[in-house]
């Protein structure tokens, strides 16, 4: 039976209403596509997206982010790329794979380098300025630094000593040569795999012995192989949330000046996050079957030793003697004060 005149406007009326008080997302003004290799659903996603919703916020939906999560657009090389084309606009960044553009930028994670994260903030601080500047010679605006955490030698099997470990299948990260440089200068031929492919290997026994934070291991499933840990850091793992900048330089003032603040907030809740978690993890890997080992003592200050012949191999290459002298005075500086 056809609708009478009136109920078809009591339809119509129903469907407007229904449409006008309906939340409709209206396409952000001044959008960035940014990736990272973090999964979803760990603590690095977590905090950006709280960092995007307030950014959203304080621009009355005009800033957006859409963010690519685990690696979909490939790995750090592989999205940097992606940016010069304009695919991206930003993303968080290891300090490997961002090392090739910023080389400067690797130089906090020589091995055996901090041994608190109160030496790595204060060296972190001192170094931002440089960083900055760094990154905005090649056309970036880092926004915030981001942190990995301590990372500890991972293994297959045991490795407590340094004849063990020159045993094992090494891993090193591609575009790492500080840590492949100092890997060979205590005998070892590492091989260089990009982060996503470290878990097949660990699967197939390419590698046996990695390297990462104990939370790290965790969202990577790298603990499923690894079932055991040195007990002692092998260095500091840290990134950089990064943004292209000529796009980033088209934003309103107040909003690049709202983005930063913003992001100096979530990304140092981020440290705090990371930190905690980090500490948590080596309650959760023990429950999970993973051992830490003690390494040997001796051989532990073999170890430390071999950073400054390593150092001296890679200045000017990895990075600038420049940069070393500001971070070495800086690091000194702390110690000098907390030893007074």
């Amino acid at each position: 039976m056809p609708y009478s005149k009136r109920n078809f406007q009591l339809l119509t009326l129903l469907f407007c209403v229904l449409f006008l008080c309906s939340p409709v997302q209206a396409k952000p003004k001044y959008l960035f596509k940014v990736a990272t290799i973090a999964p979803e659903g760990s603590i690095w996603i977590k905090r950006f997206h709280n960092f995007v919703t307030e950014v959203g916020e304080k621009s009355n939906g005009e800033v957006g982010f859409k963010v690519y999560p685990g690696g979909i657009m490939g790995d750090d090389r592989a999205m940097f790329r992606k940016m010069r084309i304009g695919q991206l606009h930003g993303g968080g960044f290891t300090m490997t794979g961002i090392g090739t553009v910023v080389p400067d930028f690797r130089v906090m994670g020589i091995p055996f380098l901090f041994r608190s994260y109160e030496e790595v903030d204060h060296v972190m601080k001192g170094l931002w300025p440089s960083f900055h500047k760094a990154f905005a010679g090649k056309g970036l605006e880092l926004i915030a630094m981001t942190e990995v955490g301590f990372v500890y030698s991972m293994s297959t099997s045991p490795v407590s000593t340094l004849s063990e470990l020159k045993k094992s299948k090494v891993w090193a990260p591609v575009d790492d040569p500080i840590s492949i440089a100092y890997l060979k200068t205590l005998g070892i031929t590492p091989l260089p795999l990009t982060i996503p492919d470290v878990l097949t290997s660990l699967q197939t026994g390419m590698v046996e012995t990695v390297f990462n934070s104990l939370y790290g291991s965790i969202v990577l499933q790298w603990f499923t192989k690894t079932k055991y840990i040195s007990d002692i850091p092998f260095g500091y793992a840290y990134g950089g949330m990064l943004l292209d900048r000529k796009k980033f330089n088209r934003l309103p003032e107040s909003y690049q000046s709202m983005i930063k603040e913003t992001a100096k907030k979530h990304f140092s809740l981020l440290i705090i996050d990371t930190r905690k978690s980090n500490s948590d993890s080596k309650q959760v890997l023990q429950d999970n079957g993973v051992s830490m080992v003690i390494p040997d003592p001796g051989d532990v200050k073999a170890l430390r030793s071999i950073r400054d012949e390593t150092v001296q191999q890679v200045q000017g290459t990895a990075f600038s003697p420049q940069i070393y002298q500001t971070t070495m005075k800086l690091l000194d500086d702390y110690r000098n004060q907390t030893h007074k």
